[in-house]
């Protein structure tokens, strides 16, 4: 029987995501004490209340060095910070949970992969998606022969402007990196252990670069040819209309030769309508939100899975391996939709 222990966690970054990690770990009976560290005074004080935090601090460089600590969740913004801190948790022998992206280049993301095997510890990514229990179903059917063999697979995905501006403001990189992220690693999940040999993608502008003057792309699309003759297209973009009523939109068909799969995760299914808002329909982030005594979406049960990994020493169901897969199939797509042709994989960085 595996020894099953309560651990500390620590969490640095407690925004919109990091919130959510702190709410979900406040809430787990594996977890004994929460550390949080916050830049800003007022959210610092903010969570520590609601989830009784045993320390809150402003630096987080001081809050790893308390060896009580056993796990860290990284929610920091902006995303070039991942490396740094996943580094240096990693390199104190600690579990960790880091926020998509891996790191922004990837030579970083080998130096982290190869620290946490020296040092036999959890190291994951938050590609939430693979906690949706839709998604999660599109990959029983794609790996359990339900569709056949697998022909080709599709995923739209959109946001709206409000947050594709908060996040082209704190960060340069494409939605490929950003949006399309979740869906190439979804859709390399589903088909392993094919591998992707060949990307195209191309940019389109519109209202982003019209708003802010900035070479910010509306939409990108990107098409994944993989070495078992697979095709994978996932379109994503991040500005959709303020008067869009839902936050998230997403639509996925996969194709195989036995079956085909559709799945509407549009969030049309719960609409309010009230004389002072309109229309709109809760519930569609795509992390989620608490809902009174339960939580909707798969941010809380991704925060759940990486503590039991940590305290039930359990494998991880993203690996950090996976993780850099993904990062360079969206190096690939951005360097093609520069260069306007395909790009072939593995990149010269990887060989």
């Amino acid at each position: 029987m595996p020894v099953v222990k309560q651990i500390n966690v620590g969490i640095i970054g407690t925004g919109w995501c990091g919130g959510i990690r702190a709410e979900a770990s406040a809430r787990h009976p594996l977890v004994n004490e929460i550390h949080i560290a916050e830049t800003r005074p007022e959210r610092l004080a903010e969570v520590a209340k609601a989830c009784h935090v045993k320390s809150a601090t402003t630096d987080w460089q001081e809050m790893i060095k308390n060896d009580a600590i056993d796990a860290f969740m990284i929610s920091a913004t902006p995303e070039h910070l991942h490396y740094p801190m996943a580094k240096d948790c990693l390199a104190r022998g600690k579990h960790v949970f880091l926020e998509k992206p891996i790191a922004i280049e990837l030579h970083e993301a080998d130096d982290l992969i190869r620290i946490a095997k020296k040092n036999g510890v959890k190291f994951t990514i938050g590609y939430s998606q693979r906690f949706n229990p839709k998604y999660v179903y599109v990959h029983k059917c794609a790996t359990d022969g339900t569709l056949g063999r697998p022909v080709s697979a599709l995923v739209s995905r959109h946001i709206g402007r409000s947050l594709g501006k908060k996040i082209t403001g704190r960060s340069k990189l494409s939605p490929a990196a950003m949006e399309a992220t979740h869906d190439l690693d979804f859709l390399l999940w589903c088909l392993l252990p094919a591998k992707p040999i060949r990307v195209y993608s191309q940019n389109n502008y519109g209202a982003m670069r019209d708003a802010s003057g900035a070479d910010v792309p509306d939409t990108q699309y990107i098409m994944v040819t993989m070495d078992n003759g697979v095709s994978i297209m996932v379109g994503a973009g991040w500005s959709l209309p303020p008067a869009y009523p839902n936050f998230a939109s997403t639509w996925i068909e996969f194709i195989g030769t036995e079956g085909a799969l559709i799945i509407d995760d549009t969030h049309r299914d719960t609409m309010l309508s009230t004389v002072k808002n309109g229309i709109v329909h809760p519930m569609s982030t795509m992390p989620g939100e608490y809902v009174e005594h339960t939580y909707a979406g798969p941010m809380g049960p991704e925060t759940d899975h990486f503590i039991e990994a940590a305290a039930c020493d359990r494998p991880v169901l993203v690996t950090p391996e996976q993780a850099r897969a993904v990062m360079e199939v969206y190096f690939a797509a951005d360097i093609s939709a520069e260069r306007h042709e395909p790009v072939n994989l593995p990149l010269p960085e990887s060989r």
